[in-house]
């Protein structure tokens, strides 16, 4: 009697499944050891910034932040709320310095994302003039900016394409970097390399994902990997792109148009009430993310030690030089979207179970994380630490008096006008 293809397939993942299981029951979770983290990406991992870096924390009118967030409180639970609580974190941190003359950095807490629209997306389109009202704000009040021009300053600019603060990457490309951020350090979600929205230089960090919901939805870790592949997301952004080519870089359609008739993949659009216990279920969770590093997945993914399947070109991925990423997800390439089937299936178990062993590492985990109260290691830390990697500070970043390198009226017409 003949079968099918796909019939075949659901076979061997069927056999595949069992596999690992039994391989993965063999070791009692108990006593398993957890697989160490190899070379400098695991010692970097578990770095402590304190006693390496001193941070002074602008105190800057709350019109620029604790005002922005009491007219709207659903900031804080949006996936750019990390600028809100990288503000908290550091303003109780052993690494802040109330002493600016001792700072290593100076942080300017401005929240540029909380402004949002009735479905809780963030609008940029007043970011600009808000940040140039607070670097005017520091450089005419304090003498710190004007030594540098914000070269020993960073700022958390945590949207679509970060201080291009456009969410179409055709006006973010065409508007840049807002000119007075371009000697700062410039803590973001996005990363794609030689992409004029990236400078380098930058730390690129996980989107916001709320740690207690996740907690809440833990289960037995013993419990068996059901699904093959899962998804839960937007194909299509239906207003702005039904055709699939401009959204995610049309990754996302790609995955949909190949593979939704494919029983080996469990992808919709409709997210169920078990979706996190889902997750936890599934051996590889697709993450589609074409330009945006920020999508939940993959925080999501590292967390329910679901192998993320990285299918973006060119991405720089949060934490790139502490999270080895080639050892604990599967990348793609975009134009291989078709051949996913045959790639995922390709993949040996022994490979698929040291993969999982590492994202079953705390340490991997915490990383991505932005707890409250904060944590040894979680994703606060690892900013600190990618600031302390860039000290001491080259001497060439400190001006001569009077000596100016930035065009302050460089820009759109409309970002001069006053906020």
């Amino acid at each position: 009697m003949k079968i099918s293809v796909w019939a075949a397939f659901v076979i061997f993942i069927f056999f595949f499944l069992l596999l690992l299981t039994i391989q993965a029951r063999e070791h009692d979770h108990h006593t398993q050891q957890r697989e160490r983290i190899s070379g400098s990406a695991g010692d970097v991992l578990e770095d402590d910034p304190v006693g390496r870096l001193k941070v002074f924390v602008y105190e800057l009118p709350s019109k620029y932040n604790k005002k922005i967030l009491q007219k709207d409180p659903r900031c804080l639970t949006h996936m750019f709320a990390a600028e809100i609580f990288m503000h908290r974190f550091l303003m109780s941190s052993p690494v802040r310095t109330l002493n600016p003359e001792e700072a290593d950095w100076f942080y300017t807490p401005v929240y540029t994302t909380c402004d949002l629209t009735p479905n809780g997306l963030p609008l940029p389109f007043k970011s600009p003039r808000m940040m140039r009202s607070a670097i005017q704000l520091i450089s005419s009040n304090w003498p710190y900016w004007n030594r540098t021009e914000g070269a020993d300053h960073f700022f958390v600019t945590p949207h679509d394409f970060g201080a291009c603060f456009h969410y179409q990457e055709e006006k973010a490309i065409e508007r840049g970097i807002l000119p007075l951020l371009q000697r700062a350090t410039l803590v973001q979600t996005f990363g794609q390399q030689n992409h004029v929205c990236l400078k380098q230089g930058s730390i690129t960090i996980p989107p916001y994902a709320p740690p207690q919901k996740m907690q809440a939805h833990l289960i037995p870790p013993d419990i068996p990997r059901s699904i093959f592949v899962y998804f839960r997301g937007l194909f299509y952004d239906v207003g702005n792109d039904p055709e699939g080519g401009y959204y995610a870089r049309g990754a996302r359609a790609a995955v949909w148009e190949n593979f939704k008739d494919n029983p080996l993949f469990d992808i919709s659009t409709e997210h169920p009430t078990t979706y996190y216990e889902d997750m936890q279920r599934a051996v590889f969770c697709l993450c589609p993310l074409g330009w945006a590093p920020w999508s939940p997945r993959l925080v999501e993914g590292v967390i329910f030690g679901c192998i993320p399947v990285i299918i973006a070109d060119d991405i720089v991925l949060p934490f790139a030089d502490a999270i080895p990423w080639e050892d604990i997800g599967v990348f793609v390439a975009e134009k291989d979207v078709p051949n996913l089937d045959t790639i995922l299936t390709s993949i040996p178990p022994e490979v698929v179970l040291r993969k999982q062993r590492l994202l079953a590492n705390p340490s991997m985990k915490q990383a991505m994380l932005f707890p409250q109260p904060a944590q040894p290691g979680d994703a606060f830390h690892q900013i600190l630490n990618g600031l302390a990697r860039k000290l001491p500070h080259d001497r060439n970043v400190y001006l001569t008096p009077g000596e100016k390198t930035l065009n302050w009226t460089a820009g759109p017409v409309a970002d001069l006008k006053p906020w």
